[in-house]
């Protein structure tokens, strides 16, 4: 593809998404014009590609929409499917969010109960939410014992003392944990220090 071809696709695509979160907002040319300070013949010269794209009214509309420069222009990455990074002792997928750095999503599959003992509950900075997928799960958070069923979610600090058990038989658990939440997790009962 030429640097030309390249250029004139993104500046299609950079029309479109202006034109989308216009309508997803629910505003009209005028409003939205008028919110990024722009004629209202100017924004529709910009969105029917008769005008040529300035940075300037970039940066004004991305504002105006809510969004950055940054993703406005943004090109679809090669990368939109990925594999997870399996980790077999644990029974857990791992997979990292691109867009936001040092979020990551878990899979995870348990089969026993939370431990009983207070001192193998964990606790350090972040938070976590996760989603039961299939089972029943027990989430010890604190001095509370609480029942998380298939569907239901639970979103806490974890600087609250946790455990996470399955109840009744085998469940699946589905996570997101900030980057502070994370490290905590990695660091498990071992004790050995996570990479920075």
């Amino acid at each position: 593809m030429s640097m030309k071809q390249e250029d004139d696709d993104l500046d299609g695509l950079v029309r479109k998404r202006i034109r989308a979160l216009r309508v997803a907002q629910g505003w009209s040319l005028e409003e939205l014009a008028t919110r990024a300070r722009l004629s209202q013949s100017t924004l529709s010269r910009i969105e029917n590609g008769q005008r040529r794209l300035a940075l300037d009214s970039l940066v004004t509309l991305a504002r105006a929409l809510d969004t950055t420069l940054d993703q406005l222009v943004e090109t679809a990455s090669d990368d939109v499917v990925l594999s997870p990074m399996i980790d077999g002792a644990h029974g857990l997928l791992r997979w990292p969010i691109r867009a936001e750095p040092g979020m990551t999503v878990m899979r995870q599959r348990l089969t026993a109960p939370p431990p009983e003992d207070p001192a193998r509950m964990r606790a350090h900075p972040g938070r976590e939410w996760l989603v039961v997928l299939s089972g029943t799960a027990t989430l010890m958070l604190g001095h509370r014992r609480l029942r998380v069923e298939t569907d239901q979610a639970a979103e806490f600090p974890t600087m609250l003392p946790h455990a996470l058990g399955a109840e009744g038989g085998p469940c699946e658990i589905l996570g997101i944990f900030d980057r502070d939440a994370r490290r905590g997790h990695r660091n498990g009962d071992g004790g050995a220090q996570p990479p920075p």
